[in-house]
């Protein structure tokens, strides 16, 4: 007999009668009647798979042009008012699910509009009031299809900003805007925009050459406190505390921003390595008055398998006794009968002891007890390995200086001993960070290299209100990230100097050029990096264009103090931005131009007129 297919169909045949028997499927062996119920569940079920594209607006040329640019400009004069020490704090205002877009973007420009700055209040909703840029940016959402991808691809710059230097969003967003409007204008002249887009990328690679040569590195504290303060909006009291906390906590430490419970702002340093895990039993507590486990010099045991039986521990338990230690045991979970044994043993005094469930979650717990273990000096006794605890020995055991346990976190002070190993460790995870491109992951691995060597800051934001705790928040995230940013590659003169003095270079980048074309692509490069300085002087209520000829006539090191308004050594009065920042901004608005240059049709979804809820009906309809 022949196989047959589970859904081999058989056509239909004569009956008796000359009737005609209905369609049978052949199922696990088993002939059964394809009735019009099953053929409408499968029906059905393939209607859940069918995806309908709705109407789609498609622009092209100068109308594709005219929308893009339309929107950039919105976002771009929304966010430019705050750009310089004297720039206006804006009105952020949290009402998509309350208003439409264009009513958010009118609130936005109402403030921008006016000179005085004035504040928006909406009935229902706190306003925040801020002066980040890629906060700005994330908060609006135009009712223009076409304007609102142009908001959408300038707020990218933002991001990416962001997330690589941790600062310079707004002048990301102005340098950005300035690129593509030079560059259109001259497309529209005729010239060919692939062209103007290599013309831009050699001159950014050339300009990123010279800034990295004379960028000058951090000398100590007061460059760091420069750099926070101006990032801070020339808040030295949050410069400082930047300063002291990365003082401290050194190049490889993490700072962490929370709100504080009271008005005022203060910053920690945390010592050794910070589990959120605490003791499983309250039993294992060794100080009564502060409800904690502290052991000095204790022995240490990392498993990421649960402990079922007593035997397996056994030999740890002895050595611990003979030696006059305390044991701390990390594990994915303890049975019953392991954890009675184990505090009958430490009320009777036989043993120090105490255990904690292993920290994280998934992928990254295996990290965090690779990590405990390195700095411990322990094995890693994992299953995926074959490492059984029946087998563990003594020698396994890792040591830690100093443990604190409370019922929900665990402090490790790590040996002097192994200090090598922790070093090797924090250098691979950089390793690791330098080849992420994933903005989440390069926290986490930040957060662990920081652990590791033992400096984690945390700073707790307090204020009156819960607007200028929001404020002050942002303040603080950026200084932190700027200084972080000096500290890897650098600083560089302040005040939209730099883009001015890198300017300069742009006629001798030309001479490396032939194509006349790719020269007017340098040429925009170097007209828009005029405008920062430009806009930071007019915010200030100078004229802009006699700052920048007056610095276009001063050496590297000096420029315009929009604060005190004198032409002086930013060096020295402490307006500096980190090189990092002052590269990422060029890189990414250059990114950015380049694409919407080329582009010649956009596609969007086509917004459809909303349904009257009552019939339009002449003399009755108001």
């Amino acid at each position: 007999m022949s196989a047959l297919s589970p859904t081999t169909a058989f056509p239909p045949k004569p009956g008796r009668g000359g009737c005609l028997v209905k369609p049978c499927v052949l199922v696990g062996g088993r002939v059964g009647i394809a009735g019009k119920k099953q053929q409408q569940e499968q029906q059905l079920q393939r209607r859940k798979f069918l995806v309908k594209a709705g109407p789609k607006r498609i622009a092209f040329g100068q109308e594709c042009r005219r929308g893009l640019v339309a929107g950039i400009d919105k976002l771009a004069d929304a966010v430019a008012v705050t750009l310089g020490p004297r720039g206006k704090a804006r009105i952020s205002l949290s009402l998509s699910r309350f208003f439409s877009a264009s009513l958010v973007l009118a609130a936005l420009m109402e403030v921008i509009l006016d000179s005085a700055g004035r504040n928006v209040v909406v009935d229902g909703e706190l306003p925040k009031v801020i002066n980040d840029g890629v906060t700005i940016a994330r908060a609006i959402e135009l009712p223009d299809a076409i304007e609102n991808v142009g908001v959408l691809l300038v707020r990218e710059v933002a991001s990416k900003t962001n997330d690589s230097a941790g600062d310079g969003t707004t002048t990301a967003i102005i340098l950005a805007r300035e690129i593509i409007k030079l560059g259109l204008m001259a497309v529209a002249s005729g010239a060919n925009p692939a062209s103007l887009k290599r013309g831009m990328d050699k001159a950014i690679t050339e300009l990123v050459k010279s800034l990295r040569n004379k960028c000058r590195p951090i000398k100590g504290r007061d460059d760091i406190r420069a750099v926070a303060s101006i990032s801070a909006g020339n808040d030295c009291f949050v410069g400082s505390m930047i300063a002291d906390a990365l003082e401290q906590i050194g190049s490889d430490g993490f700072i962490s921003i929370e709100s504080s419970s009271s008005f005022e702002t203060t910053f920690e340093v945390e010592e050794g390595m910070k589990i959120d895990r605490g003791y499983i039993s309250h039993h294992f507590v060794t100080n009564q008055d502060g409800s904690t486990v502290e052991f000095q010099n204790a022995k240490v045991l990392v498993t990421d398998q649960k402990i079922t039986r007593t035997k397996d521990i056994i030999p740890m338990l002895e050595k611990a006794t003979q030696l006059g230690v305390p044991l701390l045991l990390i594990a994915e979970d303890i049975s019953s009968e392991v954890l009675s044994t184990l505090i009958v043993n430490k009320l009777q005094g036989i043993v120090k002891v105490a255990a904690i469930k292993s920290p994280g979650f998934a992928e990254g717990k295996k990290g965090l007890l690779q990590d405990i273990a390195i700095m411990t000096g322990a094995d890693l006794l994992t299953g995926d390995l074959g490492m059984d605890l029946a087998n563990a020995t003594s020698d396994q055991l890792g040591i830690a200086r100093k443990v604190t346990v409370t019922n929900n976190s665990t402090m490790i002070v790590a040996d002097p001993s192994t200090k090598p190993e922790i070093r090797a460790r924090i250098d691979q995870l950089k390793k690791d960070i330098a080849e992420t491109d994933s903005a989440y992951l390069s926290e986490k691995l930040a957060i662990r290299i920081a652990k590791l060597s033992g400096g984690v800051a945390i700073i707790k934001v307090g204020a009156p209100t819960e607007a200028e705790l929001e404020d002050k928040k942002l303040r603080i995230e950026d200084a932190k990230n700027a200084s972080l940013a000096a500290m890897a590659e650098g600083i560089a003169p302040g005040g939209g100097a730099v883009y001015v003095h890198l300017s300069k270079q742009v006629a001798s980048i030309k001479k490396l050029m032939e194509d006349p074309e790719e020269k007017l692509g340098a040429d925009i490069i170097g007209k828009a990096l005029l405008v920062p300085a430009q806009l930071i002087a007019h915010n200030a209520g100078v004229d802009g264009s006699v700052v920048v000829e007056k610095i276009l006539s001063c050496d590297w090191e000096f420029g315009y103090n929009a604060m005190s308004g004198k032409y002086e050594n930013l060096f020295d009065s402490g307006v500096v931005d980190p090189c990092k920042v002052s590269r990422s901004v060029l890189q990414n608005a250059v990114s950015i131009a380049g694409v919407l240059l080329t582009c010649e049709a956009v596609l969007v979804e086509k917004t459809r007129k909303p349904k009257p809820a009552v019939p339009f009906v002449p003399g009755i309809t108001p």
